[in-house]
């Protein structure tokens, strides 16, 4: 945490109030605007998008990137909103990197700029880059998983039903005859994915928006279109790494691959995981990365089997998923997603986590 701790001294003591006597008091969000911008880095990563010095010149996308973070921070659910804020915020407006009202790109600039950095990834880029830097050089405790429904504003996807003139073949009934072999059964998703790499798990699970279900904590099926955004949280409610997958998709089905880009940004010693991860596969996938899994038991498994005491204390820290999760959508765009498509879907989330990730490290040293 050391280079977070130099990084807040110089931001207090330095940054903001020269900010301030050039251009007048700073509010609390804006001072936040001013840190988590200091701790991406973003000019380090911008570079793959600045103009090439051929064609027409572009809009300054370092100056829009800081925009969506603080459209983020805000919280506006539009981007209309951003600009009529910035419009009327000359110090934002400043901070960003825009003198005066009319240097404001329009409402489409910033359009094609988000496109670009969803199709490229960049808000996703960000996030790893601030976790390995100020996360990886420390032990982490106890990494929480858990997912959280995100509605989409778009058309669920319909599921593609195979039509074949050929009658089906009746499977017989009973044990096969002597010499006939068994037809042996397809592998799960979670079998395979134990032989497989994170990149090809990645592409196995399906991104299209569509329709979820899941019981809510007072026992209720609640069903939702859109998708579902599998987070992984460390000690002091910070995320560090992202899935969006379709609504449809069960949260065990992520649990490997997002476990497996985890482990390359933090070291860490214990997995938490609710009772919709109860699995061999995921049992397995922890030990073998060196973690103890600690995972509440489902009771379709046979009866309820208790935690040990120890267990029971440890898992009681898996709460930090669920505050991260609540805090995005309350605070950090979660719940106001306009855009569509999984690409921008992911960037406008991860946009979020990036706020709330930088807002969370500069929290430990308060």
């Amino acid at each position: 945490m050391f280079p977070v701790s130099g990084l807040w001294n110089t931001i207090q003591t330095w940054l903001i109030p020269s900010l301030e006597d050039e251009l007048g008091e700073l509010t609390d969000k804006q001072q936040d605007f001013v840190r988590i911008c200091e701790l991406c880095e973003l000019e380090k990563l911008i570079g793959p998008h600045k103009w090439k010095n051929f064609g027409r010149k572009r809009k300054e996308r370092l100056s829009l990137l800081k925009a969506f973070i603080a459209k983020a921070i805000h919280n506006f659910s539009t981007t209309r909103a951003l600009i009529d804020y910035l419009q009327n915020s000359p110090s934002l407006r400043r901070l960003c990197g825009w003198e005066t009202v009319q240097e404001l790109p329009s409402e489409s600039t910033f359009s094609r700029a988000f496109a670009e950095f969803s199709l490229s990834e960049l808000p996703s880029k960000i996030h790893e880059s601030m976790v390995k830097k100020h996360c990886k050089p420390k032990l982490v405790g106890h990494v929480s998983r858990d997912s959280t429904p995100i509605h989409g504003r778009e058309k669920p996807v319909r599921k593609n039903k195979k039509t074949t003139n050929k009658k089906k073949t009746k499977k017989k009934r009973g044990r096969p005859r002597k010499g006939e072999e068994r037809s042996p059964a397809p592998l799960s998703r979670l079998t395979v994915q134990l032989a497989r790499t994170c990149e090809e798990n990645l592409e196995d699970l399906p991104t299209a928006c569509d329709v979820g279900t899941k019981m809510n904590s007072k026992g209720y099926k609640i069903s939702w279109n859109g998708f579902k955004f599998h987070l992984d949280c460390i000690d002091g409610d910070i995320p560090v790494s992202a899935i969006l997958t379709s609504a449809s998709l069960h949260d065990s089905q992520a649990a490997i691959p997002l476990a497996q880009i985890t482990s390359t940004r933090v070291i860490s010693l214990y997995d938490l995981m609710d009772s919709a991860y109860d699995s061999p596969q995921i049992y397995e996938i922890s030990r073998k990365l060196g973690h103890v899994p600690i995972i509440d038991h489902n009771k379709r498994r046979g009866e309820k089997r208790e935690m040990p005491l120890a267990e029971k204390i440890r898992y009681n820290e898996r709460s930090t998923a669920e505050r991260v999760n609540s805090n995005l959508k309350d605070n950090y765009g979660g719940n106001n997603v306009r855009v569509r498509g999984h690409v921008k879907v992911m960037a406008h989330l991860m946009f979020g986590v990036i706020a709330l990730t930088a807002n969370q490290l500069f929290n430990q040293l308060v």
